[in-house]
């Protein structure tokens, strides 16, 4: 799967790189979701994963911008959040899955293999 990973915290951003590349995955990296978004348009992934908080334009942001265009809006979006979790739980139009941090790698890996058998948002 082409996975876009949208993280401000390096150590939490290398490991969710490393982790997913070795699963296979071809992932890109951004820092905050207005570098994300370009990202995104230009590979198109099959997923996005987002932190919430993050400078320039927050995840809410990220993926209330992809959402509004035709071309991205059926790509799956999984939010890592800290104390935003409950916020964007009540956005289930945006996000496709909430983790809140910390959390298991597994579960998050396991995530990434459910959105690669299903595909893209309905």
């Amino acid at each position: 799967m082409r996975i876009v990973v949208a993280e401000d915290e390096f150590l939490i951003a290398d490991m969710l790189v490393v982790s997913l590349e070795e699963a296979g995955h071809e992932v890109h990296e951004a820092a905050h979701g207005a570098a994300a978004l370009k990202i995104i348009r230009d590979v198109v992934p099959d997923l996005v994963i987002t932190d919430f908080m993050m400078p320039l334009m927050t995840g809410l942001e990220l993926a209330e911008a992809m959402r509004a265009d035709t071309a991205l809006q059926c790509i799956p979006i999984v939010l890592v959040s800290g104390a935003q979790g409950a916020q964007a739980r009540s956005r289930g139009d945006l996000f496709d899955l909430v983790l809140d941090k910390p959390y298991a790698m597994d579960r998050l890996l396991t995530a990434v293999g459910e959105f690669g058998i299903r595909g893209s948002r309905s």
